[in-house]
């Protein structure tokens, strides 16, 4: 939690003196070292540390100029500071840490490293008091056993001072009570509170025999009292390691463990028992470990005691302090269960400073500040920090309007007829909707709020609370204006706002411009007016009613009979150009087939004679007649390919072929040949998969699929598609011996063959599943990934990993092709949870990769819309109906 300004303005000028004297040391020590001639032999490494340092002030001017830009750029705070450090310039390095702290909370090795740093500087006890309060925000940030320990170790060196031991005891008790049930690094505070009492102990002894006064044996058993206390209550707490507590304090108590300590003891050792499997999975699991932590958080509700649920839910934020998720469910567990104010508002307000882009963390905040009684300045304080938060939806903004309007309602005593309050509430709406229609469309291009929900809020505000009828018109009028008239269901929103606050006339003229303007429920507008009439209306009121629907009524279905002309005559065109298409290939594809049979003739005639002449009977095979193979219609034949995929078709026999056939040809078609004598009983749709999108040109596909595909099941066969030509069509089917391959085998999707990427799908008979979608991706928000656009051409997947990776871990990267492979500037990535794609949109937007600016966005894909045009089934190697194709 960020410690207030006064905090921050007293600690840095008080210090930069410090500062700044001790950089003027060092300078004099090392000019001390010049004039008593200390000789560096190597002058070539004098010239290489300053040549160091020029690259690391040079590298500092640039990330300062950075922060300059971009104050919210964390990554280079963290480079800014670790350079300072390590040029050792104090009094610049002060500053760096003190503005990070006001924007982030700081992670528990920068806070160590700030602290340690303070402390070797410090001098007198003005100076101690000041590191004091850098301690006091070091434990506000996260729960940090090691900042703990640290925190009392350093005020146990004051305890000379007046009050110096109660200050420790105080500081002791708080760490306990921070971080005492820490189930691995808890036991480390107790022991250092025991190990301080004991010192205590040794102080108010008395020397050996002497006799001690009253004062002195009271003394000393308050001393002893406080030492057993201790043991007793670090053994009733469930900690690793508790056995060697349990065998310290039986040899430390000289009249033995008490049985009330040994069966708090093995309760806590039970506990132990059942926390145990969690700690070993934490252990040996790699971060982040949400899965671990939230199973552990289960448990721990489940058992019912709020300090251990407290207590993991700090230590699983303090390593995932960057996963709203997570925020959301803390401080709503604090909310319902604990409602202490000081710890809710505390854990609330550490929310939004980690994830200050998600709004139901702001939301959160406001409504406990509220539920807590906090002051309105400071209500309206976060809200305004609210405000500048960066979110990444249009959407949020509104919503976020909307919780604060809420509370500014409920301050509202509408008993007065005027109040300050109320003008305060008037005034911002007013300001709601000015701030959507300039800061949020000027970011989103759009306002968020399209059906103008605060509009309509103001509205029921001003009839019901203020009776203020006139303004609600208003309103709902300027509702109208923005787009919203066509809709119905806006219409008898204001209509059933006349009708609880209004008059009948009003009532009346909004259901006749309803009837006039709404076009996607007209006959449900005309029902509600007639039925109004029926109640309300004289026969001149009824009358016009009839006349006003029946003429809109009568309009849409002219409307509708219209637009469904026009799309049947497009229908009709859209089929008379297709059968065109078939009619013209078929004719086109009979010539061919006629000249082909002439040339054959002639062949066989020539072969005859030569058999006659030389005395052979020669056994030629039986003609094949027309109409003997079941092929059906010449429509139906010009659609025909070689295809070696499931259910494809034979080619004609090669006896058939024309005499100027090439050789060529003859060997690229034998291998489709022959494993087309395959049998449909063979092949499995549900074990094979379809490739698609390989080059033409590709040599010997069968082959080269084969040996991409064997690492992921035994393959049964490859099925490559040829033309009647024997030409390689670009798509095959793959089939394993087992259906568990299938899934490998769709892992292989766009990878890159021959330049190409290679499109890997189930093989699906859509006649029988016609649902069946061959878009594999998501059309819904991802809130883990980002949609980069922009990108230059040349962008590979290792250069956008570099530059995704800074912001979180990434998953996955997708490059957006076109068939050929060649990339469109466009990407997905992938990252591990929302907070980081989040951030990574906060980060990237708008930055320069190879002078090309890119734009970077949530992953929000459109919708894949399917159209039915009628249009037949046109799939490559589509030969017949009912034949499965891949997907």
């Amino acid at each position: 939690m960020a410690a207030t300004g006064n905090e921050e303005q007293t600690l840095l000028p008080d210090i930069e003196e410090e500062a700044e004297g001790m950089e003027r040391e060092m300078e004099s020590e090392e000019e001390e070292e010049e004039g008593m001639g200390v000789e560096h032999s190597e002058e070539e490494d004098e010239e290489d540390t300053s040549e160091d340092e020029r690259e690391n002030e040079a590298e500092i001017q640039r990330l300062e100029e950075q922060l300059s830009i971009n104050v919210f750029d964390y990554n280079c705070h963290v480079d800014l500071i670790k350079l300072l450090r390590q040029e050792g310039k104090l009094h610049r390095l002060r500053k760096a840490r003190q503005k990070m702290s006001e924007l982030f909370p700081l992670t528990e090795e920068i806070w160590l490293d700030w602290l340690k740093d303070e402390i070797r500087i410090t001098e007198d006890e003005s100076d101690r008091e000041k590191v004091y309060e850098l301690f006091e925000r070091a434990v506000k940030d996260y729960v940090c056993p090691e900042i703990w320990l640290e925190y009392v170790q350093y005020s146990i060196g004051g305890m000379g001072a007046q009050g110096g031991i109660e200050r420790v005891r105080s500081i002791f008790e708080r760490a306990l009570t921070a971080v005492g049930l820490h189930m691995t690094k808890g036991a480390s505070i107790w022991e250092a509170y025991r190990e301080f009492e004991i010192v205590i102990l040794s102080t108010v002894q008395p020397p050996p025999g002497s006799t001690p006064s009253q004062e002195q044996q009271e003394l000393l058993n308050s001393q002893l009292e406080r030492i057993h206390t201790l043991f007793r209550r670090q053994l009733a707490v469930p900690l690793m390691d508790m056995e060697g507590t349990y065998a310290e304090y039986s040899d430390w108590a000289e009249d033995g463990v008490p049985e009330m300590v040994t069966h708090h003891y093995r309760r806590a050792l039970q506990q132990l028992g059942k926390c145990k499997p969690f700690e070993e999975a934490l252990l040996v699991s790699e971060p982040p470990k949400l899965a671990e932590y939230q199973a552990y958080i289960d448990f721990e509700i489940k058992e019912g005691d709020p300090a251990r649920v407290q207590i993991i839910f700090e230590r699983a934020l303090a390593e995932n302090c960057l996963v709203p998720d997570l925020w959301i469910k803390y401080t709503a567990y604090l909310d319902r269960q604990l409602k202490i104010k000081d710890l809710v508002l505390s854990a609330h307000e550490r929310a939004v400073r980690n994830c200050p882009w998600t709004m139901g963390l702001w939301k959160s905040y406001l409504l406990a500040l509220e539920r807590h009684g906090a002051d309105h300045q400071t209500v309206t304080d976060v809200f305004e920090k609210a405000l500048n938060a960066g979110f990444i939806q249009a959407t949020d903004y509104v919503e976020i309007w909307q919780s604060f309007l809420d509370y500014l309602r409920r301050r509202v005593d509408f008993s007065k007829e005027w109040s300050r309050e109320l003008d305060e509430l008037r005034a911002a709406f007013a300001r709601s909707l000015d701030y959507l229609k300039q800061d949020v469309e000027e970011r989103f291009s759009e306002s968020g709020d399209l059906s103008c929900t605060i509009m309509q809020i103001w509205a029921r505000i001003e009839a019901l609370h203020c009776k203020n009828m006139q303004k609600a018109r208003e309103l709902w009028d300027s509702i109208m204006t923005k787009g919203n008239a066509k809709h119905a269901n806006m219409w008898l929103e204001y209509y059933n706002l006349e009708r609880s606050y209004g008059d009948a006339s009003h009532c009346r003229k909004a259901l006749h411009r309803a009837v006039q303007c709404t076009s996607d429920y007209p006959e449900h507008v005309c029902d509600v007016l007639l039925n109004f009439e029926r109640v309300e209306g004289s026969l001149e009121d009824w009358d016009a009613a009839v006349q006003k629907t029946e003429t809109k009524i009568n309009r849409v279905n002219d409307q509708r009979a219209r637009v469904a002309e026009k799309e049947a005559l497009q229908a009709r065109h859209e089929e008379e150009k297709v059968d065109h298409r078939r009619k013209a290939k078929a004719d086109k594809k009979g010539q061919k087939k006629s000249q082909k049979a002439n040339r054959t003739g002639d062949k066989r005639k020539a072969e005859d004679e030569y058999d006659e002449e030389w005395g052979e009977d020669a056994e030629l095979p039986s003609k094949r007649l027309r109409g003997e193979d079941n092929f059906g219609s010449t429509a139906t034949e010009e659609l025909m390919e070689t295809e070696s995929g499931l259910f494809g078709r034979r080619a004609p026999s090669r006896k058939t072929e024309p005499p100027g056939f090439r050789k060529n040809q003859q060997r690229s078609s034998e291998a489709p040949q022959q494993s087309q004598d395959v049998s449909k009983e063979q092949r499995k749709e549900e074990n094979s998969v379809f490739v698609s999108n390989l080059a033409f040109n590709l040599d010997d596909p069968e082959g080269k699929l084969r040996t991409l595909f064997q690492s992921c099941g035994t393959v049964q066969q490859v099925r490559p598609v040829f033309s009647m030509k024997g030409v390689f069509r670009g798509y095959c089917y793959v089939q394993f011996e087992d259906r568990l391959a299938v899934p490998e085998a769709l892992k292989l999707d766009r990878q890159d063959v021959d330049g190409r990427p290679m499109y890997v799908s189930p093989c699906v008979d859509k006649n029988k599943n016609p649902d069946f979608k061959v878009f594999k991706y998501q059309t819904a928000m991802e809130k883990h990934k980002i949609f980069i656009s922009g990108l230059p051409y040349t962008c590979t997947k290792e250069t956008l990993e570099d530059l995704c990776k800074q912001h979180g871990t990434v998953k996955a990267i997708r490059l957006v092709t076109n068939r050929s492979g060649k990339p469109k500037g466009l990407a997905y990535v992938e990252y591990e949870n929302e907070a980081q794609a989040s951030q990574a949109v906060l980060k990237m937007d708008g930055t320069m990769l190879e002078n090309f600016t890119l734009s970077v966005a949530i992953s929000n894909p459109p919708s894949r819309k399917m159209e039915d045009k009628g249009v037949p089934n046109r799939f490559l190697g589509a030969a017949m109906p009912g034949q499965p194709q891949g997907a």
